[in-house]
């Protein structure tokens, strides 16, 4: 299913994000991906990975300053 991903409401793309982030193992609830954008919770090795192939960007890019 393809969604028009600028239209939807921040609430959306975190649902978005979480039911990726589930279908290939990894289960990182709202709250978490709230204090991962705001800079109070680390991301692991592992949800760095699943981040790269939810988002389709290599982890070099993720992993940049």
């Amino acid at each position: 299913m393809l969604y028009n991903y600028c239209c939807l409401s921040a609430k959306c793309k975190i649902m978005l994000w979480n039911d990726k982030m589930q279908l290939i193992g990894i289960d990182v609830d709202k709250n978490a991906i709230q204090r991962i954008e705001c800079g109070k919770r680390f991301v692991t090795d592992i949800e760095i990975a699943a981040f790269s192939k939810v988002f389709d960007i290599c982890l070099e890019e993720l992993l940049k300053e």
